[in-house]
């Protein structure tokens, strides 16, 4: 869903397209031109081994075949323990992926072509004065390397805008040359400016990286707070913010608090003011006099449009809050002071109020250092938030990436649940069993253990998206091996030959094809894991860039799931079948001899 699935699902329609040509070209193209130009250029030794396959003496195959016989054989010998052992082999993958895995990330982390700093600094300041502590960090900035163009703005905007930082009083982009022309990494760019923007006097600079254009520009940590009111919502706000600071890996929090400052709140106690014949519209003038002044009319001069108004007010020197608690009003008792029935506190200034769903909300946001993962900071947070001992009618949303993430899981799970339910559907019409074709869907249990395999060699995040998409494609993959495997099995079966036999030449012939299938394709994905991009056009060749990181990632997966699934299916797929003949024949043994003694019982002399 969202735009990562607009821009993802380009790759499915041409999975889709390019599938349904090769169809069409597989069973009429090709077979024409094979009929028209087709000769037979195998060795002898490949034609030998062929024909040996068919109906020859397995014991004469020569070469790799010959080997994988030999191996088939001596595992055959105990079906059991090679299901045993495989399965054995697949909880161990799932168990190491739990214990070392680097973590689940939403998209793959690719460079950005510029980052962001954002200028702060608090007090009541001028443009002029907002200008020159924005050309103060632009100055410390000039001369980075691998930067093409600076771009200053004063005022708030970019980051500080979005993430509603109050404080912000300008930005500087950062744009950095093509990527093949840089000498530094964007990380090593990110701390230089870190560095030089360090310490400036009167203000604070924040360094951003851009995000990945998949996700929006969302912030990888954003925590949506809501509360029934304000006074509930600051020390929420607070304890998150404390618990951010405290996690290794991330950096640039922020929230949309308002800035420090005071206001004071006058209560009036309306039983005592009611003794004294006083009221609130009496001490609200009262209060004027030392702020705004008490209208009394209005005059327009001869010279303009608009009225103004005539207020009264203390002179300059008395509007203090001393004067305001010494201030007497008029009462049925005479001139009474202020103080006598108003009560003066002072409470944290509240400039600014968001509201969701007619409930006060705060957002606190922060960036993670390379490395880190949303996932895994998400994690630490619900889990330490029980300790924070927040009000019941405070909620915590997680949004940003972390939300995405939540939807995608939820879409890719159901997604290839469907893909797996619409397989079978197919197989069960094909084959009529339900046995054969849990047989079959097993391969895609192997796929996925050969993605976290892959992720776990190569050090890798799970990818949510690209490895979900890697794992719902290997499922129309890998699942032509254990098809082509039972469907010969079951024709060799129909002419006679026993299970044990049956198996074995089954797999002597069908694990040419299906080796050299899955060589195909892995051989032409190993470019984008190696994040190699080839230009045939220009003849230009290179390693790295945004292209080859965003999509290593599903290359990685759909090369070590298919690896992973061929070598295990040419060895547990045998090994169930003869296990699924076995069980099948004491099973019709079994009912013969229940069905014999039923007849001698009912049988009368």
């Amino acid at each position: 869903p969202g735009q990562i699935g607009k821009m993802m699902s380009y790759m499915p329609i041409t999975l889709v397209s390019v599938l349904a040509a090769s169809i069409v070209m597989a069973l009429l193209y090709v077979p024409v031109m094979g009929a028209a130009l087709g000769k037979s250029k195998q060795p002898h030794a490949e034609r030998h081994n062929l024909a040996v396959a068919e109906s020859g003496n397995l014991d004469e195959l020569t070469g790799l075949t010959g080997r994988y016989y030999r191996f088939l054989r001596r595992a055959l010998q105990h079906p059991g323990r090679v299901a045993l052992a495989v399965c054995g082999l697949l909880v161990t993958i799932f168990v190491l992926f739990g214990m070392f895995s680097p973590g689940v990330q939403m998209m793959p982390s690719t460079d950005p072509s510029l980052i962001t700093v954002d200028v702060r600094a608090r007090g009541d300041m001028s443009a002029v004065e907002k200008d020159r502590l924005v050309r103060l960090a632009e100055a410390r900035l000039l001369g980075m390397p691998d930067v093409k163009f600076h771009y200053a703005k004063t005022g708030a905007s970019g980051g500080g805008t979005a993430a509603g930082q109050t404080d912000q009083i300008g930005s500087i982009q950062l744009i950095f040359v093509y990527w093949r022309d840089r000498k530094h990494t964007v990380d090593e760019l990110v701390e230089e400016a870190r560095r030089r923007v360090a310490n400036l006097p009167g203000a604070i600079a924040e360094v951003w990286r851009s995000e990945n254009a998949a996700v929006g520009g969302k912030r990888p940590i954003d925590i949506l707070i809501a509360a029934h009111s304000i006074d509930a919502l600051l020390p929420a706000v607070e304890s998150l913010r404390g618990v951010l600071s405290a996690i290794p890996g991330v950096i640039n929090i922020r929230d949309n608090r308002s800035l420090p400052g005071i206001e004071w709140k006058l209560e009036v106690d309306r039983t005592l003011a009611a003794r004294f014949g006083a009221d609130a519209t009496l001490i609200g003038s009262a209060v004027q006099l030392v702020t705004n002044g008490v209208k009394v009319g209005e005059f327009r001069p001869d010279d303009a449009d608009d009225e103004i108004d005539i207020r009264v007010r203390l002179p300059y020197g008395e509007r203090t809050l001393d004067q305001l608690d010494a201030m007497r009003v008029m009462t049925n008792r005479g001139m009474v002071p202020i103080s006598t029935f108003v009560t003066r506190t002072a409470r944290q200034k509240i400039s600014t109020i968001s509201k969701t769903d007619t409930r006060p909300t705060m957002r606190i946001q922060a960036d993670l250092a390379p490395g880190a993962l949303s996932d895994q900071v998400t994690r630490t947070i619900r889990e330490r938030m029980p300790t924070l001992g927040l009000s019941s009618a405070v909620s915590v949303e997680f949004q940003g990436t972390a939300k995405d993430q939540s939807e995608s899981s939820a879409f890719l799970s159901i997604a290839l649940l469907i893909a797996m339910a619409m397989i079978a559907i197919i197989l069960v019409l094909e084959f009529n069993s339900i046995s054969q074709t849990f047989l079959i869907l097993t391969a895609i249990v192997f796929a996925a253990g050969g993605v976290l395999l892959g992720y776990l060699v190569t050090r890798q995040p799970f990818g949510l998206v690209m490895g979900g998409l890697g794992v719902i494609t290997l499922t129309g993959i890998v699942v032509n091996n254990n098809i082509v495997l039972i469907d010969t099995y079951n024709s060799l079966r129909a002419n006679g030959l026993n299970a044990y036999d049956a198996v074995i030449r089954t797999c002597i012939q069908r694990a040419r094809p299906v080796l050299l299938t899955k060589i195909t394709i892995i051989l032409a994905l190993l470019p984008l894991v190696f994040e190699v991009n080839i230009d045939v056009i220009h003849r230009d060749i290179a390693v790295g860039g945004n292209s080859g990181a965003f999509w290593s990632q599903l290359a990685t997966a759909v090369v070590a799931g298919a690896a992973f699934a061929t070598m295990l299916t040419l060895l547990f797929t045998p090994a169930l079948l003869l296990l699924q003949a076995r069980f099948g024949e004491r099973w019709r043994q079994w009912r013969l001899s229940h069905a014999s003694v039923r007849l001698d019982v009912v049988t009368p002399t």
